[in-house]
């Protein structure tokens, strides 16, 4: 089930857990994930998961040794030339405080340096901010994330 995008890849020296970068994995893992992160939302089919995966720049999954079972994730998205966003980091709660999250986004970071791409963003919540900064990402100054609200506006159709 494991097939990285450079074959398998594992990184990690800890005892418990490694790292995968991977194109497709277990759907309800990935789902009760996207739960312990509150992304989840009603009406989301468990179907589109394996495109999810399969179509990110990288998508590295935390996994404990000894149970083979899903505990993290977190996938970056790119041109695959010179930007890429990391996104969706999540520990399950119970594994928290570990460095799990850690070194999903340090495989994450890594693979995108190594692959080029050197402009490498994220958006953090207030409580993620120190994460997340201690692993090297700075607040852009002058900018404001925003989302697309759907109600389109003026953009021409």
């Amino acid at each position: 089930m494991v097939a990285g995008k450079r074959s398998e890849k594992e990184i990690g020296e800890g005892d418990e857990f490694e790292i995968h970068l991977v194109t497709s994995w277990d759907t309800k893992e990935i789902a009760d994930l996207y739960r312990a992160g509150g992304w989840w939302r009603e009406g989301w089919d468990h179907n589109e998961l394996p495109r999810l995966i399969r179509k990110s720049y990288a998508f590295a999954v935390a996994v404990e040794r000894h149970s083979g079972r899903a505990v993290g994730m977190g996938r970056a998205i790119s041109d695959s030339t010179s930007d890429a966003y990391i996104q969706d980091v999540v520990v399950a709660p119970q594994y928290r405080h570990r460095g799990i999250g850690c070194m999903i986004v340090a495989e994450l970071v890594t693979h995108c340096l190594t692959e080029g791409i050197s402009w490498i963003g994220c958006i953090a919540t207030p409580q993620t901010a120190g994460f997340y900064r201690e692993l090297g990402f700075s607040q852009m100054e002058g900018f404001t994330p925003m989302l697309y609200g759907g109600s389109g506006g003026d953009i021409p159709s």
